[in-house]
């Protein structure tokens, strides 16, 4: 029986994993970011509108930065004054100082997240900042977003790995996502942006964050896959009680100023193992299958992610 005929994976529960998972898809905004060509508005409405029919509860849309960094993104307003918003599902948009909160408060967004950086070098080169500074500059982006009622989320980057200071000490990464998280941020999102995280670093430094006083249930992870680790990462960061994993649908994207960053992990592998764990999710893995086939469609070119190549088999 080929892949095609077996349709989802035969689900064996184990135990120590959590009934349900939310999948915080990031392929609209972290996984169109880093396309060499324009994609349409209209391909990305219906890319979003697609993805909230196969059932995603959280699709991160866009993002308000500067048009000359990420011109992939330049249409941000127009897209979210297009965007056919449906009941039950939330869109949130990263937003990486004042001038893109006031774009974003201006057109209706209530959900928001800013990114951090672990190291001195990404933080120089993604934020024009250093370390420390980025906290003064994303100080004044949370409390207005809180003080307009939006829920702010802090994505940390170069979690586990840097490509220019090597491995990242994990006392390193626990302050600074305190930091952000004591700024007012509801969730951190702790991101393996080069892909070399494995199982046991992922343990240790979830364990390091417990113990600091982060509950795991206030952690994301996001893996690439870079290596080949981001689903075994993914189950260990479950077994250690983490719920939301950001994933992109195909395998889309990776990150503009890493080089060494290569794709996501894709929202159908990680749908896979889900499915055969017994894991909830709400998504249904044949619709997002056709998604990310259409998608690929348009941009040109095969999707990387293997259970969508199975599955069109």
């Amino acid at each position: 029986m080929g892949a095609r005929e077996l349709g989802l994976p035969q689900r064996v529960s184990a135990g120590g994993l959590p009934t349900r998972v939310t999948i915080w898809e990031v392929g609209p905004r972290d996984g169109l970011q880093n396309e060499k060509t324009i994609v349409p508005v209209e391909v990305k409405l219906e890319f979003l509108d697609r993805l909230a029919e196969a059932g995603h509860s959280v699709l991160e849309a866009t993002s308000f930065v500067s048009p000359k960094w990420v011109p992939q993104l330049a249409d941000a307003e127009q897209l979210l004054d297009g965007l056919n918003r449906r009941p039950g599902v939330r869109y949130p948009v990263l937003v990486p100082n004042e001038r893109g909160l006031k774009r974003a408060l201006d057109a209706g967004c209530r959900d928001l997240a800013i990114f951090g950086s672990a190291t001195e070098t990404f933080a120089q080169r993604n934020l024009n900042s250093t370390v420390e500074d980025q906290f003064a500059m994303f100080e004044p982006v949370a409390a207005g977003a809180r003080e307009a009622g939006a829920t702010v989320r802090g994505y940390l980057s170069m979690c586990f790995g840097d490509p220019w200071e090597g491995p990242v000490p994990v006392e390193q990464v626990v302050r600074a996502g305190q930091r952000l998280l004591d700024l007012g941020c509801d969730q951190l999102s702790l991101g393996d942006t080069i892909g070399v995280a494995t199982a046991g670093h992922v343990e240790r430094l979830i364990a390091a964050f417990d113990e600091a006083g982060v509950a795991p249930g206030r952690l994301a992870v996001h893996f690439h896959d870079t290596y080949g680790q981001a689903l075994a990462n993914t189950l260990a960061a479950l077994r250690c009680g983490v719920s939301t994993v950001d994933s992109s649908a195909g395998g889309l994207g990776g990150c503009p100023y890493a080089e060494s960053a290569t794709g996501n992990l894709a929202t159908e592998d990680l749908l896979w193992m889900l499915e055969g764990l017994g894991i909830e999710t709400g998504v249904d893995l044949d619709a997002l299958v056709a998604t990310s086939r259409w998608m690929a469609e348009r941009l040109g070119r095969p999707s990387p992610s293997r259970v969508v190549r199975a599955l069109a088999g």
